[in-house]
C-alpha cells in the first residue's frame, strides 16, 4: 500500500481505524439511510469486484447522475479497480452527454439518479456497456441501453475486493470534463501522483480549517463531477473521515440542509443570492437592519438564521465557481456568516487562491496558496499561476494543451491583478471584452457585479458588441417579481443610475432589460456550474439589442 494521502488511502484508512461511523446519509422523506465505513467499503469492493471481471483496469468509466451514495460509492469502485472516471454533469442534453462519451473514450457507464432519460441518448452507442443505479424515488426510470446491468444484482452476485489494491501514482485518476462555459468542453487529465500531493498538503496546511474537526460533517448538492464539489465534499470526508449527507430534490433541498447542518458548506453565488431573497421575503431589509441594531435580539436572530439556513455549525462557508458580488458577502457578514471566495479552475484541480478566514478583503478572491506562483501579464492583464497539481493536459488534445501550459505556467484566459502581499483579484474573461460601435472596449464582468448589489436581479448579463452604448439583460428574481412593476422599475432605475455614476463615458449602460425567459441550465442559458453563457446570450437576443438601445425608457420589460 502506497504511504501516501490519496482518496483511496485514505478511505482504506477510515475502513479499518473507524469502520462502525457513519460516512454516507441518504435521504428519503422524514428518514435517513445510513451508511457506515465499513458497510460503503464492503458495497463498494464488490462492485470494484464486478468491474474487474469486466476487464475495466486502465479503461475509462463514467458516471453520469445526480449527487447520491451510489455516486460515491461508484467512485471508490472505478478507483479500486484500477479504471479511470469520467464523471458527466447529470443535466446535459442527449446531444451533449454523448459528446462527453464519445470525447472521453467512455467504455463503460454508471447510470444514477436523473432528473429525466431519454432513451435514446445511447441508441447511436449501442455496444457501451452500462450499470444502474437502484432507482430513487422521484427521479427517472432508466431504461434503453442495449447491454444493462442492475447495480444490485452484480453487488449480490460478487465477493467483496479483498486487500487494499491501488492504482499506480503515475497513472491518470480522472478527466473532468469543463462546463462549457467558453466553448466545448474539454477533459483535464489528473493523476493519482497530484491528486495525493493536494491531499497531503491540505493535510499538513489545513487551509480550510475543518481538519480540526473530529468527524466533520459535509452536504452535498453541487454536481460532483465539478472538481470544486469533488475535492471540497468527497475528498476533504475522506481526508478527515467525514460524513457526507446528500439532499433528496430541488423542494427537500432546505429541509436536507437544515437536518445536517454540516461543518463546510460550499455553494455558488445564485444559491446565496437565492438564500438571501428566502430571508427578505419573510424578514424585510429594513426591519432586518432595525433588528440587527438592538445587541440581545441580534445575537438571537442571527442564530436562529444560521440554524434555519443549515449553517449553525459551518466553520468554513465557500463561495466560488464565478465570482461573487461584494455586496452579497458584506450582506451575509452582518449576519456573521463570512463567504470565503475560492477561485480555481478544472485544469488546476481546484482552488488557486483563497480568502482566509482572518484576512477576508473586498474585491478579492483570496490569497494565493503559499505552493504556488503567479504572476500578471503585463501586456493582457492575463492571471498566470504555477500549480503543482496542474492538469497532465487535455485528453486528446495536445494543441489545445500547449495553448494554455506554456513553460510551466497555466494560462487561465481570466484578467486580473495581484497585490504585493498575494491577494487576487478578477476582473472577468479576456475573452468576454467587447468593442462598442465607438470603439471603445468594454470589460461586463465589473458592470455585472455592480448591478448584482440589488437582490431584485438574480442574473445580469452586460452586452453591447457594435453598440453605442452597453445595455444590461436581466432576470428579476422571486424578491423583483413579488414586486408592483411601477415600484420594481423605480427602484431599478436607481440601481442603475448608481451603476452609471462612477463609470467611465463608455462603460455607462444606456437601458436595462428585464428578460421573459427564465435563464436555466436546462435551456442552455446557463452552464451545469450555473454561470451565465454569453455567447447564448447574445444569439438568443442579439437581433433586438439595437431595437431596445432606441427605446426611449431606460427601464423596461422585453415584452413591452
Amino acid at each position: 500500500m502506497p504511504t501516501h494521502d490519496s482518496p483511496l488511502t485514505c478511505f482504506y484508512r477510515w475502513e479499518r481505524e473507524t469502520p462502525e461511523r457513519v460516512f454516507l446519509r441518504q435521504p428519503a422523506g422524514e428518514d435517513w439511510f445510513v451508511q457506515t465505513y465499513a458497510e460503503a467499503g464492503q458495497e463498494a469492493r464488490r462492485m470494484a469486484a464486478a468491474l474487474i471481471e469486466r476487464g475495466v483496469q486502465g479503461k475509462h468509466v463514467g458516471i453520469l447522475s445526480k449527487n447520491c451514495r451510489h455516486w460515491i460509492l461508484a467512485d471508490l469502485a472505478i478507483m479500486m479497480a484500477g479504471a479511470v472516471s469520467v464523471p458527466l454533469y447529470p443535466n446535459l442534453t442527449p446531444a451533449q452527454i454523448r459528446e462527453v462519451l464519445q470525447a472521453g473514450d467512455v467504455d463503460l457507464l454508471f447510470l444514477g439518479k436523473l432528473d429525466a432519460w431519454d432513451q435514446k441518448t445511447l441508441a447511436p452507442m449501442p455496444e457501451l456497456p452500462s450499470i444502474r443505479f437502484p432507482h430513487y424515488a422521484g427521479n427517472a426510470d432508466i431504461r434503453g441501453p442495449k447491454i444493462l446491468e442492475d447495480w444490485e444484482a452484480l453487488t449480490t452476485l460478487h465477493r467483496p475486493l479483498t486487500g487494499e489494491p491501488h492504482p499506480p501514482l503515475d497513472s491518470i485518476w480522472t478527466i473532468l470534463f469543463t462546463s462549457g462555459t467558453t466553448g466545448k468542453p474539454k477533459g483535464a487529465m489528473h493523476s493519482w501522483a497530484k491528486v495525493s500531493q493536494q491531499l497531503q498538503a491540505e493535510r499538513q496546511q489545513n487551509l480550510l480549517d475543518v481538519g480540526q474537526v473530529n468527524n466533520p460533517w459535509f452536504f452535498s448538492f453541487l454536481p460532483l463531477n465539478h472538481v470544486a464539489e469533488r475535492l471540497a465534499i468527497e475528498f476533504l470526508a475522506l481526508l478527515y473521515g467525514g460524513t457526507i449527507s446528500f439532499g433528496e430534490s430541488l423542494e427537500r433541498f432546505p429541509k436536507n440542509l437544515q437536518d445536517t447542518q454540516p461543518h463546510l458548506f460550499l455553494a455558488v453565488p445564485r444559491i446565496w443570492t437565492k438564500f438571501q431573497h428566502a430571508i427578505l421575503q419573510r424578514l424585510p431589509q429594513k426591519r432586518l437592519d432595525l433588528l440587527l441594531r438592538i445587541p440581545v435580539i441580534r445575537s438571537l436572530l442571527i442564530r436562529k438564521l444560521k440554524k434555519s439556513l443549515g449553517l449553525s455549525r459551518a466553520i468554513t462557508v465557500l463561495t466560488g465557481a464565478s465570482m461573487t458580488p461584494d455586496a452579497l458577502k458584506d450582506w451575509y457578514a452582518r449576519l456573521s456568516i463570512h463567504l470565503r471566495e475560492v477561485y480555481g479552475s478544472t485544469e488546476l484541480m481546484g482552488a488557486a487562491s483563497a480568502m482566509p478566514a482572518d484576512d477576508i478583503r473586498s474585491g478579492s478572491v483570496g490569497r494565493i496558496n503559499p505552493l504556488f506562483k503567479a504572476r500578471i501579464d503585463a501586456d493582457s492583464g492575463e492571471i498566470q499561476v504555477q500549480v503543482p497539481w496542474v492538469t497532465e493536459g487535455y485528453y486528446r488534445d495536445p494543441e489545445l494543451t500547449a495553448q494554455v501550459l506554456r513553460d510551466g505556467w497555466y494560462h487561465t484566459g481570466d484578467r486580473g491583478t495581484l497585490s504585493a502581499d498575494g491577494f487576487l483579484t478578477v476582473e472577468g474573461r479576456i475573452g468576454d471584452a467587447f468593442k462598442t460601435a465607438k470603439g471603445e472596449f468594454v470589460a461586463p464582468a465589473p458592470i455585472e457585479e455592480r448591478l448584482a448589489e440589488t437582490p431584485l436581479l438574480e442574473q445580469v448579463c452586460v452586452c453591447g458588441l457594435g453598440l453605442r452604448q452597453p445595455i444590461a439583460l436581466a432576470n428579476c428574481s422571486e424578491l423583483g417579481r413579488s414586486m408592483d412593476p411601477a415600484a420594481l422599475e423605480e427602484a431599478l432605475q436607481k440601481t442603475l443610475d448608481r451603476c452609471n455614476a462612477n463609470a467611465a463615458p463608455h462603460e455607462k449602460l444606456s437601458a436595462m432589460v428585464l428578460t421573459d425567459l427564465e435563464w436555466t441550465v436546462e435551456n442552455q442559458l446557463l452552464t451545469p456550474t450555473m454561470k451565465v453563457r454569453r455567447k447564448a446570450i447574445q444569439d438568443t437576443y442579439g437581433a433586438r439589442l439595437e431595437l431596445w438601445q432606441n427605446e426611449t425608457k431606460p427601464i423596461f420589460w422585453e415584452a413591452s
